[in-house]
């Protein structure tokens, strides 16, 4: 089969760039314009409410520290493999996040940022953001069981035997993961993933961690003082186990990215429901972060995409 020339590829990069542009913001637009509950109107006055100012200023403080951390943590993982600049880290992950918008569970984020390294390097740098995106979820996980459970010991929600069996449910599927580690399909197993997560330094994991309480710590806050900024004065711990609880409940569910703030938007309407809040307030909330966190990020991302070339690939010359 004769090999595409130069001219068409350059042609079918630029279509796929388009393509995945084009599409990040159609979604988007579709999403805001689609939602019938939202009244724009709503935010000019909350934001002229007494001390509103010291909360946006928060509320943007943090979406800025938000994907700065997410940016550090890859710039600092990366190092295991190669240096890699801030500018570098930054262009990488918000290009990825553009691309990954309407992938389910953002599965596109890997590809992407693979695209950045030679071919050789596409599985370490998968296997990284796989590191990336664990540390992030297992702190989800651990904090909303524990959010889950001081929320519904104060308004019991659900029965005692039904949390049980919850928490039941989640030992058993970490014992069966253990126990299967040794499985191998098609030369990849899990105790061959430990094992890798294990070559890492120890330093390099340390700061992993610590940016990735950091960027969760961002997260839930941001959505409390947006609470506050719509007016609901509810007890800081009551609003922080409610909001790790969504959390935890919002990233278990299979999603797209684009979706996200859909499905998470959903489940508080519930937990937030019980604690006398409107409905309206609960969804502004979720679309707004959704906005600050999602859409902010992918409209500069947009930007790194069109600027995108291939990491350039070895001749058949240097491959021998």
């Amino acid at each position: 089969m004769p090999a595409l020339s130069h001219k068409a590829k350059e042609f079918l990069v630029l279509t796929a760039k388009l393509l995945i542009v084009g599409g990040a913001f159609y979604f988007i637009y579709s999403r805001i314009s689609d939602e019938g509950q939202l009244d724009w109107s709503r935010i000019t006055d909350a934001i002229s409410r007494k001390g509103a100012n010291l909360l946006v200023f928060l509320i943007l403080m943090l979406t800025l520290l938000n994907r700065s951390l997410e940016i550090v943590k890859w710039q600092n993982l990366v190092s295991w493999l190669q240096p890699l600049s801030l500018g570098k880290a930054a262009a990488q992950v918000l290009a990825a996040m553009t691309a990954a918008l309407f992938t389910p569970n953002g599965i596109g984020e890997y590809a992407a940022k693979a695209l950045y390294y030679k071919k050789e390097q596409a599985g370490d740098i998968i296997f990284l953001n796989l590191v990336c995106n664990g540390i992030q979820l297992i702190i989800a996980v651990l904090v909303g069981i524990a959010g889950l459970v001081i929320f519904n010991g104060m308004y019991d929600v659900i029965t005692t035997g039904t949390l049980l069996l919850i928490l039941g449910g989640i030992v058993t599927v970490c014992v069966l993961v253990f126990a299967s580690r040794n499985i191998t399909i098609k030369g990849y197993s899990l105790q061959r993933l430990f094992a890798k997560v294990g070559e890492m330094p120890k330093a390099i994991h340390r700061k992993n961690m610590a940016l990735a309480i950091s960027r969760y710590l961002c997260l839930i806050h941001q959505h409390y003082f947006l609470f506050l900024l719509f007016g609901v004065d509810l007890p800081y711990f009551v609003m922080i186990s409610a909001i790790a609880g969504v959390y935890f409940l919002g990233s278990s569910l299979p999603t797209f990215q684009l979706l996200d703030f859909a499905v998470r938007g959903s489940v508080a309407v519930y937990f937030f429901g019980i604690l006398g809040v409107n409905e309206w307030i609960v969804v502004f909330a979720a679309t707004l972060q959704w906005l600050l966190n999602i859409v902010l990020p992918v409209s500069i991302g947009s930007y790194f995409v069109f600027r995108f070339r291939a990491s350039p690939q070895p001749s058949p010359k240097e491959r021998e």
